[in-house]
């Protein structure tokens, strides 16, 4: 369970209600009107995702690109279940935990010491591996090749600080974690100096890429406990 409420960017859990029974989820990471298109076509009567609507800040006027994706929704009667920031933060299904599954990483604290929950993790490889060895190693998992801001090819990277998405603001606390390397799904300009200057290697592996993994676990982990159908859909998208 997650130590306390979190305070999001967006409506966590029911954002559009459809059919009271669910048959069939579909999940993928963000609810655009490509994914939608497929959870009709598939037959879904639940659209599971990471990257919901309303968010903060956003015009909250029905029209347009919205308009078209909540219509579809609506007509089609399918539920639209959303969580973002407590699908980052779970300690089980969590995009920051089932990224270290997919790398090998062993969890041994939390990135940032004074939040509770920490939004980001730190660990430990199995073993040592270079920077062309650590790289190769993200483009085999997420298939796609990150961007690496490093000095230094030959130096041995063991531990690992990550935080999936837009998160390369905390770069800041990896250095104070002092880690060798720092994993996130974005990267800035500032960012790049940052890494440079502090000597920690620093990955851009993907917003979408690093954040598959959450919601594919939530998705099998419901499918599991009600006995109904569950599929994954990847809508690509290179940032």
């Amino acid at each position: 369970m997650l130590e306390r409420p979190i305070s999001d960017y967006c409506p966590n859990g029911l954002q559009v209600e459809g059919r009271a029974e669910v048959k069939k989820i579909v999940t993928g990471v963000t609810a655009c009107q490509a994914l939608v298109d497929e959870a009709i076509a598939r037959g879904a009567d639940l659209l599971l995702v990471h990257h919901g609507y309303f968010w903060k800040g956003e015009a909250p006027n029905i029209v347009g690109i919205k308009k078209a994706r909540l219509k579809a929704l609506l007509q089609n009667d399918i539920s639209m279940l959303a969580y973002h920031l407590p699908l980052d933060v779970h300690p089980e299904l969590g995009n920051n935990v089932q990224l270290a599954k997919l790398l090998g990483l062993t969890v041994s604290g939390p990135l940032d010491e004074g939040a509770r929950p920490s939004i980001g993790l730190v660990g430990q490889l199995q073993a040592p591996l270079t920077v062309s060895e650590f790289t190769n190693l993200l483009n085999e998992k997420l298939n796609r090749a990150p961007q690496v801001i490093s000095n230094d090819d030959k130096s041995l990277i063991r531990r690992v600080g990550w935080c999936t998405g837009a998160a390369q603001g905390y770069i800041e606390k990896a250095i104070a974690a002092q880690v060798d390397a720092y994993i996130s799904g974005e990267i800035s300009e500032p960012t790049v100096h940052v890494a440079r200057e502090s000597g920690v290697h620093y990955f851009a592996a993907g917003h979408h890429a690093t954040e598959r993994y959450g919601v594919i676990a939530l998705g099998d982990k419901l499918a599991e406990a009600f006995n109904i159908e569950h599929e994954f859909v990847d809508i690509d998208n290179p940032v």
